[in-house]
């Protein structure tokens, strides 16, 4: 008898192949929010892979030789092969077509389907090949198809979010899939392309966007569940709410709920947890230590697959950072609401045990619900682990999980607490499956995993990934404090026959550091699969001092305008206010901490300039009270990968070119530019990148500090 389940948002669903035995964009939409699917291992089965753009001189994790630098690509810096970190412009090859150069990012045999698409820098136009057709089924600014501006794929199907480009819609292919970009300037294409392959005798209809059109009304209506899933929330028929209330002293523990009969349950001897909802009522910062030493442990059938900290099960910790998402959600009000579907046979257990120093009291409710436990039934998993004071360096492949049995991989939430201002998050991820040597989905950096990206510290929401804390105030230097990010994956999720592996590349631009990092992993496997955490003890759940605060800042240079605040009227590039590296305490502060960073990589006029190159020029404007003759003086920055620049004083040159090459970060001493005659008001800096030392990396980035005034002698 075929499997029927009500999904979680109330729509009778089927797995993919059911409808007419054939796998089409319209069946494939149901993966994208039945939760209860997650629970069965996929038939017909499927692995599901990766292209992306890693960094190609990583072939081996016992090669430690030294790589070179990427050339046109940036964070090419030389280190061992595995932990490279070229990570963009590499394609499977390049091809011309017409006389047009299309750089291929994907080519896979079927039948399969895209599942996910991801950049960082959506570039050029985006054609998808299908079944070797010459003609694409899709061309689109790829800006457009990730951004949520193609026809009937709207956000929060495709959409940026803190500059990561995301779509999540199925692409399912019955022969073969090729996916190409035809521009790419200067090698800054970031690009994940996750899809699965279905046995080769499965019927899959080929994509087509006439099929978008003919579901226009599922599209917006997965749209609107996407974006707000708390909305579309529904609970199937014989569901029933078993609520508790209990108080926990220090070193105690109590059970929420415990299902060892079969009376509630109407349908068969199963049944399911469907809903775990705990009501936290927010006070103080006492909640992020409270939330982080309550362990929460679930047992399904004598097995105990969940352990972990409530505020981390949660999939957000430490505290109550609210967010919404397809499995997992945290209210404003510090709800908590766990949706992810757990099936058991004969018996279940919630309980908690507080492992910190003070009383807590929690009330929430548990809700069950008939369930079919079949062959293919799935207990559900989520383990945490954490390590306090991981080095630096040298770098290394922290592990998410390692698992043995039979299962499907749906998700991660990462906590790190950054003692320094400098970025943290370089790190690929690399997935094993099944006994692969070599990485099937090797990824370009944390964040990029998290689907976001250049660091940004802006908190988004989304079904499928979340930033939902983030201390830090700047982009690459400005990182400091705690970070909490996750990521679901509901369409791309990915099973597993035998065994599963997840590392993610602890890789900081800060080599001299230690930080505090934490995971806790969602899967679901088959009954009697084993994994490799530990027990949760008093010292892991006990919450240090915040790494990320700073020592007071460096007072300003008395007279000094600041470089952070100039104002830019004319820029070739991206300037940014840049925090002081926290790794050089013993070289003297920029002056207020901050100081004014030039670079490339951003978007203007109408394309991608990755870096900066000579002539480029960044005109600000700093205001002088009185008119009169002054000296001009400047500080700045030194870095391997920092130009050489000409200065200029309302269009006077000022002096000759000023070479900011160091094998290192410093401070120059204070500069004279010149003697200028200023007007009161708004007077004019301008910097024109000149070249580069020939021992540069040729960024041509410059960094201002500050300029001071000074009135020259016999001066008005």
């Amino acid at each position: 008898m075929k499997r029927i389940m009500r999904s979680l948002f109330g729509v009778l669903c089927l797995s993919g192949a059911a409808l007419g035995g054939e796998i089409t964009t319209a069946s494939l939409l149901d993966d994208m929010t039945n939760l209860d699917e997650l629970a069965e291992f996929p038939s017909p089965a499927y692995t599901c892979k990766m292209f992306s753009s890693y960094d190609r001189r990583s072939t081996s994790p016992a090669d430690t030789n030294m790589t070179s630098p990427t050339e046109g690509c940036c964070f090419g810096v030389s280190m061992p092969t595995w932990f490279a970190n070229g990570d963009c412009n590499n394609f499977l090859r390049v091809e011309d077509k017409n006389g047009r150069k299309e750089y291929v990012m994907m080519d896979a045999q079927g039948p399969g389907a895209i599942v996910r698409m991801f950049t960082a820098a959506p570039e050029g136009t985006v054609r998808i090949y299908l079944d070797g057709g010459e003609k694409p089924v899709i061309e689109s600014p790829m800006a457009d198809l990730l951004g949520g501006k193609f026809p009937h794929l709207p956000r929060p199907i495709a959409g940026e979010y803190a500059r990561g480009w995301n779509l999540y819609i199925p692409i399912p292919y019955a022969k073969s899939c090729k996916v190409t970009t035809d521009k790419v300037i200067g090698g800054m294409l970031f690009y994940h392309i996750n899809y699965r392959t279905y046995p080769a005798d499965t019927k899959v209809v080929s994509f087509s966007t006439n099929e978008l059109a003919a579901i226009e009304l599922r599209l917006k209506n997965l749209a609107a569940t996407l974006a707000a899933p708390r909305d579309h929330e529904a609970l199937p028929a014989g569901a029933e709410t078993h609520a508790f209330d209990v108080s926990l002293a220090p070193a105690a523990s109590a059970t929420l709920g415990s299902f060892r009969d079969s009376s509630f349950i109407r349908f068969g001897d199963a049944s399911s947890i469907r809903r775990f909802r705990l009501q936290w009522t927010p006070t103080s910062d006492r909640d992020e230590k409270a939330l982080r030493a309550v362990v929460l442990e679930m047992t399904f059938d004598g097995e105990t697959t969940v352990r972990a900290p409530l505020g981390d099960f949660f999939g957000t910790g430490p505290g109550v950072n609210p967010y919404d998402s397809l499995p997992l959600r945290v209210a404003n009000d510090g709800s908590m609401t766990s949706r992810w579907v757990m099936p058991f046979k004969k018996s279940a257990e919630v309980r908690v045990v507080n492992l910190g120093p003070g009383a807590v009291a929690l009330k929430g409710e548990i809700v069950t619900a008939p369930y079919a436990f079949g062959k293919t039934t799935m207990l559900f998993h989520a383990k945490w682990r954490i390590e306090h004071g991981v080095p630096t360096e040298p770098k290394r492949d922290w592990n998410y999980l390692t698992a043995k049995g039979k299962g499907v991989f749906v998700g991660a939430a990462f906590a790190i607490d950054n003692p320094v201002v400098e970025w943290w998050g370089e790190g690929d991820e690399k997935i094993y499956v099944d006994g692969e040597t070599f990485p099937s989905d090797f990824g370009t950096g944390t964040e990029d995993y998290y689907g976001l990206a250049w660091c940004k510290t802006t908190l988004f929401e989304h079904a499928y990934h979340n930033q939902t804390r983030c201390d830090g105030s700047g982009n690459w230097r400005g990182n400091s404090g705690r970070t909490s990010l996750n990521r679901f994956h509901i369409l791309d999720r990915i099973p597993f026959a035998k065994d599963f592996r997840f590392d993610m590349e602890l890789w900081h631009q800060n080599a001299g550091c230690k930080v505090n990092a934490s995971v806790i992993t969602y899967w679901y496997a088959a009954p009697g699969a084993t994994d490799g955490f530990q027990p949760i003890t008093a010292d892991d759940v006990t919450l240090r001092e915040n790494p990320g605060k700073r020592l007071p800042a460096t007072p300003a240079i008395k007279g000094a305008i600041e470089g952070e605040s100039l104002h830019v009227i004319e820029n070739a590039g991206t300037v940014e206010a840049q925090e002081w590296p926290d790794s050089l305490p013993d070289l003297t502060m920029a002056s207020g901490c901050r100081y004014l960073w030039w670079r490339g990589n951003y978007k203007y006029q109408g394309g991608w300039s990755p870096f900066l190159k000579p002539g480029d020029a960044l005109v600000l404007g700093f205001n002088n009270k009185d008119a009169g003759t002054f000296r001009v003086f400047g500080r700045f920055v030194k870095a391997k990968n920092y130009g050489i620049a000409q200065m200029a004083i309302n269009d006077t040159k000022a002096g000759d070119p000023i070479d900011f090459y160091n094998d290192g970060v410093i401070l120059t001493s204070e500069i004279e530019l010149g003697v200028f005659d200023l007007k009161a008001g708004e007077n004019r800096l301008t910097i024109t990148i000149a070249g580069a030392n020939e021992k540069a990396e040729k960024l041509y980035m410059v960094g201002l500090d500050y300029v001071r005034l000074e009135p020259a002698k016999g001066a008005q």
